[in-house]
Order: structure tokens, then sequence, then C-alpha cells
């Protein structure tokens, strides 16, 4: 194994490791030693690939967002339009245990952005991510035919602060909301936009 692997897959571990950390226990009460030997490494070396506990969260949820990204894009250039949207739309709710995970951090997240500046920037530069990704999707299914066309960039700040809100309840586990329902109401809202069957794709 080369070095340059050798050191991505080491960056991985710890990344992964953080990711776990900061779910279960909240950013404020994770120490660099946790998240070493959780990784499987020294901390002297975790501290080579992330010198503060600002910079390995933030790298963090980067990574989150990344590979989630990477997995529902997979197959983006054969799929239907839609089927990769109604994707996305399941990925930004916690549908699953490691999104579930995934929420854990952006409320970290939300929670630390609203006492730290540079939190607060770098929280606003992955919604425009968020933003980015929701939006290419639609804008792909209207350059194909697939969608009928609309104002995407409204259409995606909608489709994000409805997935936040219902998100938000489910977290909660808030007796009034399931997942079916908080994904046929987001959907709802797409179709119309887009024209499409008002039934949410299938995987």
């Amino acid at each position: 194994m080369s070095t340059k692997v050798r050191t991505a897959d080491t960056r991985e571990r710890i990344l992964t490791a953080a990711c776990e950390a900061i779910a279960e226990i909240g950013f404020e009460k994770i120490r660099m030693r946790m998240v070493a030997e959780r990784a499987g490494v020294s901390t002297a070396l975790l501290h080579y690939h992330f010198d503060t506990r600002e910079k390995l969260f933030t790298e963090a949820m980067a990574h989150s967002f990344a590979n989630t990204a990477v997995d529902v894009e997979r197959d983006a250039g054969t799929a239907p339009a839609a089927v990769i949207l109604a994707r996305i739309l399941r990925n930004l709710l916690p549908t699953d245990p490691e999104l579930h995970q995934d929420w854990r951090l952006w409320q970290e997240l939300w929670v630390r952005a609203l006492r730290d500046e540079p939190t607060r920037v770098f929280a606003v530069d992955l919604y425009a991510q968020l933003h980015a990704w929701v939006s290419g999707a639609v804008r792909r299914g209207i350059a194909s035919g697939e969608f009928a066309p609309t104002d995407v960039d409204d259409l995606a700040t909608l489709v994000l602060s409805l997935s936040d809100g219902y998100g938000i309840r489910l977290m909660l586990r808030d007796p009034t909301v399931t997942l079916d329902t908080a994904l046929a109401a987001v959907w709802r809202h797409v179709s119309a936009a887009l024209g499409l069957p008002e039934t949410i794709p299938a995987e």
C-alpha cells in the first residue's frame, strides 16, 4: 500500500470515528483522544491530520455530506431524473441509521453556528452545497425534458426548508409526523412544480 493510500485510509478512519463520536456525545464533550482511540490511531497522528477540534468537526461534516452525495448520484447519468431527485429527498431526511447520525451532526452544527462565527460561515457554505445538489438534479431533469420548467432556486430552497422542518420533527420522534408522511409532503410540492406524478418514485 502506497503512502498516499495509507494517508487517505487514515483520514477516512479518523473522519468516520469523528462523525460517530460527535453524533453520540456531542461536539462540546468530545476530546481528540476519544476520536483517536475509536479510529485506532495515536493522538499524535490524529493531530498531524487535524490540529484542532474545530478543524476535525468541519472536515467531518464535509466528509459526511460528500459520502452521501456520491452514493446518491452513482448512476445519475442513466437513472431517470425523478428517481435521482427522490433519492436526494430521502437522503435529506433521517431515513436510516446512517442518515440519523448525519442529522445529529447537523443539529450539532446548528447549535455551534449560533455561537461561533467561523462555524456559522461554514454552515452557510454547506447549505449552499446542499442547495446546489438539489438544484443541479432539478436542472438536469428540466434539460432532459423529464421535468417541467420551474424556478429552480426557489424550489431548491423550499425542498431544503421542508426537509429541515420535517427532519427535526422526526428526530424528536413527534408522533404526529412519520417518515412516509414527511416524504409525501415534500414530494407533493416537488411534483406539482415539475409536472410529475404525485407518488414518489421507488429506489
